[in-house]
């Protein structure tokens, strides 16, 4: 538990460091002038904070994974039988997807049925299985659910994920300093400090406009992580089979209720999330609809 926080502390300190010297070296802290917002440095300043911390992460995903859920890499040279058909059941799928580099494939030790993939793109890219699902699965549905995390990977969805993240980071950022400095400016007006704003007004209300603006962009964030689940499944039918898919899926909804919350920023890019109290905070659609949704599909 202690090695998983501190590695959290880490990694969001590296981040905001390395963000922290990159504006301070363009000098972009200084976007609020005694002249009111100077927009153009206003957004590179929310484009660099909202965008560099969501690619920092991607590219450090693959190694946060393996530490944060204990993933042990496979060594194609010396796999056990158990490994070489996981191995197998992978590259095959990879092939057919035109994935031109394999991914790395691992298992971490969990009793979730439950397996993601990741990674900065797609020649370097990661699919971790959980011991659960290998052992409470067969083989067609072991092969579906590979198949819709290699679809993950062809799809380039863990950089499409953190470009949609990115942008609704900046544009959350943005809104909330030009509204906040737009009603200190208006309770400003005919004070004796002929118009200057406040400062602590502006950063009070900054703060609840980052959050009002987060909320909204979470909402998109999440509409967009459902849809690239149901393509992810769409993909996993093409590549494995249809009835494999939905089998799958089946198995998933029948089988025991665990999910394991090692690294909770990895939840949403697990084949099997629990739905949100509230759908449109959900990333990922309930299983029965993404059931019914391959139903639909010609076989």
């Amino acid at each position: 538990m202690l090695k998983r926080v501190l590695l959290f502390v880490a990694t969001n300190v590296l981040v905001i460091a390395t963000i922290s010297l990159i504006t301070s070296a363009l000098g972009l802290h200084s976007y609020l002038t005694a002249h009111g917002l100077d927009y153009k440095a206003l957004a590179i300043f929310c484009a660099i904070w909202g965008t560099a911390g969501a690619f920092i992460s991607l590219f450090m995903s693959k190694f946060v994974a393996k530490m944060a859920m204990g993933v042990v890499i496979i060594n194609p040279k010396n796999a056990t039988r158990e490994e070489h058909f996981l191995l197998d059941i992978i590259y095959d799928l990879a092939k057919k997807a035109g994935l031109k580099t394999m991914p790395e494939v691992g298992i971490y030790h969990s009793p979730e049925l439950n397996a993601f993939a990741t990674g900065p793109s797609k020649n370097n890219s990661l699919v971790a299985v959980s011991s659960g699902l290998l052992n409470s699965m067969n083989r067609d549905e072991i092969e579906a659910v590979l198949g819709h995390e290699i679809s993950h990977i062809a799809n380039g969805d863990m950089v499409t994920m953190t470009l949609v993240q990115g942008i609704i980071n900046a544009f959350a950022m943005f809104l909330s300093r030009v509204a906040a400095y737009t009603i200190s400016a208006a309770l400003s007006r005919g004070d004796e400090k002929n118009g200057e704003i406040s400062y602590i007004t502006f950063s009070l209300l900054t703060f609840v406009f980052d959050i009002f603006f987060t909320l909204l962009g979470t909402i998109l964030v999440a509409s967009y992580s459902r849809w690239r689940e149901y393509r992810a499944d769409k993909g996993g039918a093409t590549l494995a089979g249809r009835d494999k898919m939905i089998a799958a899926l089946q198995r998933l909804k029948l089988g025991p209720d665990i999910e394991d919350n090692k690294a909770p920023s990895l939840a949403a890019l697990k084949i099997n999330h629990h739905s949100s109290w509230f759908d449109l905070f959900s990333t990922h659609p309930p299983i029965d609809k993404r059931i019914a949704r391959l139903q639909s599909m010609k076989p």
